[in-house]
C-alpha cells in the first residue's frame, strides 16, 4: 500500500519543517515539499507528523496473566498511544526463560499484525536468581535480558550475566532493587544496586541498560559513569517525570520534587537515552490488593510532551529523540527516524488539542492510572505502521 502524508509539520530528532512524506511497500521512499503521488493521501495541515514511538519496557502479561492484559489488548493500547514497536518483559507465567515462550509471543504478534514486538528473556532461569545456563540456548531474535520486577541479588551472578551477555551480543536491562533493603528504604535500595551494577558493567564491559531510574542519586551516578566511558544506557518513565510526593503504588515509587528536577535536567543535558512507559496493567482487584503499576502506554506521549516540551524544558526534536530515535537504535530496528529506507512507522498528532485522561476509554484491560481526570496537551490522531493506518483517532483520507 502507498500512502502520502501532505502538508504537515514533520519532526524527528533532527528535522523540523513543513512538507510531505511518501511511503511505498512499507518504507519511507521520499520526503520533502510539494510531493505528488496518485495514492491514498492524508491532509496533515495544522498537524505534526513524527516517527512512531518505541517502548523499551512494557508488560503485556501473555502468557499466563491474560486477565490483566494480553498481546491483542496491549497492542491496541500501544497504537492508541502512538507506538508501533514495544519490548515485552519476561515476568509472564511461565516466566520467559526459553525460546519456546519467545516464539509463542512473536508468532502471536505476527498473527495479530498490529504492532512489532521484541520479547525479553529472563537473566536468571525462571527468576531463580542463580541459573544462567539458558542464555547460551537463545537465538538471534533475542536482544535483551531482564529479571524486571526483581533485582539480581547475587553479585557474582550479575557479574557472570554481564559477561555472558557481552559474549552473546545481548544487553541486560537492570531492575535496581535490593530486596533486603526495599522494605526499609526504597531509595537506598535503588541507589545501592545502581552503584553495584555500574561497577560490574565497568569491570565486564557488558552492555547494561537501567530501567525506570527514579532517584536523583541514581541518575547522578549514571551520569558520572557515562562521563567515564562505562557502556551504560538508561530510561525514565512519564510518571516519574510528571508526579512527585504521590503515594500511587508503583515500583520504584513516585519520588520527590527534587528527584523529578534532577531527572529532567538529565534529559536536558543528554544523559537519558529513552522514555519508557513501564506499562503495567492490573485488574481492579489486584490493584486494590496493592499491586504496583500504571497502565501508561496510552497517555505516555501527552504526559511527556506537556511535562517536557510544553513546560519549556526541551524541544519536540529532543522528545522524538528519546521516544523514537534512541530506543530504535538500542533495539537495532529501522524505525524511529524520518529517513529514506526506514519503516513507514509514523504518528500524526495535534499538539494544540488537549486530552482528559479517562481510563474507561483505555484499549488496555488495565484501567490503573494516577492521571485519571487530568488534562494534557498532544492528541494522537493516527498511528501508521509500514504505511498502513493501524489506529485512526480522527483523520480522513483525501482520496
Amino acid at each position: 500500500m502507498d500512502l502520502l502524508l501532505k502538508g504537515g509539520r514533520i519532526v524527528d530528532y533532527n528535522t523540523d519543517f513543513h512538507g510531505d512524506i511518501y511511503i511505498s511497500d512499507g518504507k519511507i521512499v521520499e520526503y520533502g515539499e510539494n510531493l505528488n503521488y496518485s495514492c491514498k493521501t492524508i491532509n496533515c495541515d495544522g498537524l505534526v507528523i513524527m516517527p512512531s514511538f518505541i517502548d523499551m519496557h512494557v508488560h503485556f502479561r501473555e502468557p499466563g496473566y491474560e486477565y490483566k492484559e494480553d498481546i491483542h489488548s496491549g497492542s491496541l493500547a500501544a497504537l492508541r498511544g502512538g507506538y508501533t514497536y514495544v519490548n515485552l518483559m519476561a515476568n509472564t507465567n511461565p516466566i520467559c526463560s526459553s525460546m519456546e515462550i519467545v516464539d509463542y509471543v512473536l508468532n502471536r504478534a505476527r498473527e495479530l499484525d498490529l504492532i512489532d514486538v521484541h520479547q525479553t528473556v529472563s537473566i536468571t532461569k525462571n527468576f531463580d536468581g542463580e541459573t544462567l545456563s539458558h542464555i547460551d540456548d537463545l537465538e538471534s531474535t533475542v536482544k535483551l535480558l531482564s529479571d524486571d520486577g526483581k533485582g539480581v541479588k547475587d553479585n557474582l551472578v550479575m557479574y557472570n550475566a554481564l559477561k555472558l551477555a557481552k559474549e552473546n551480543g545481548l544487553t541486560i536491562i537492570a531492575h535496581e532493587e535490593d530486596e533486603s533493603l526495599v522494605c526499609f528504604d526504597t531509595r537506598l535500595s535503588e541507589n545501592i544496586m545502581t552503584k553495584r551494577d555500574i561497577e560490574l558493567a565497568r569491570s565486564t564491559k557488558g552492555k547494561l541498560h537501567f530501567a525506570h531510574v527514579s532517584t536523583k542519586e541514581a541518575i547522578t551516578d549514571i551520569i558520572k559513569a557515562k562521563n567515564e566511558g562505562v557502556t551504560i544506557t538508561c530510561e525514565v518513565t512519564p510518571h516519574h517525570l510528571a508526579l512527585y510526593d504521590n503515594d500511587y503504588k508503583v515500583n520504584p515509587p513516585i519520588r520527590e520534587k527534587e528527584d523529578v528536577k534532577t531527572l529532567i535536567n538529565a534529559i536536558v543535558d543528554g544523559y537519558v537515552d529513552a522514555i519508557a512507559t513501564d506499562h503495567a496493567p492490573h485488574s481492579e482487584e489486584d490493584k486494590r490488593k496493592g499491586a504496583c503499576g500504571i497502565s501508561g502506554i496510552e497517555t505516555s506521549f501527552s504526559i511527556s510532551y506537556t511535562s517536557l516540551v510544553k513546560d519549556g524544558h526541551i524541544s519536540l526534536n529532543k522528545l522524538s529523540e528519546i521516544m523514537s530515535k534512541n530506543p530504535g537504535e538500542l533495539m537495532n530496528v529501522r524505525k524511529g527516524k524520518v529517513k529514506i529506507g526506514y519503516d513507514g512507522d509514523l504518528v500524526i498528532v495535534d499538539l494544540d488539542s488537549r486530552i482528559k485522561v479517562d481510563s474507561k476509554n483505555f484499549a488496555s484491560k488495565g484501567k490503573n492510572t494516577p492521571f485519571q481526570g487530568k488534562e494534557y496537551y498532544g492528541k494522537i490522531l493516527a498511528t501508521i505502521k509500514r504505511g498502513i493506518v493501524k489506529y485512526n483517532g480522527g483523520i480522513e483520507y483525501d482520496n
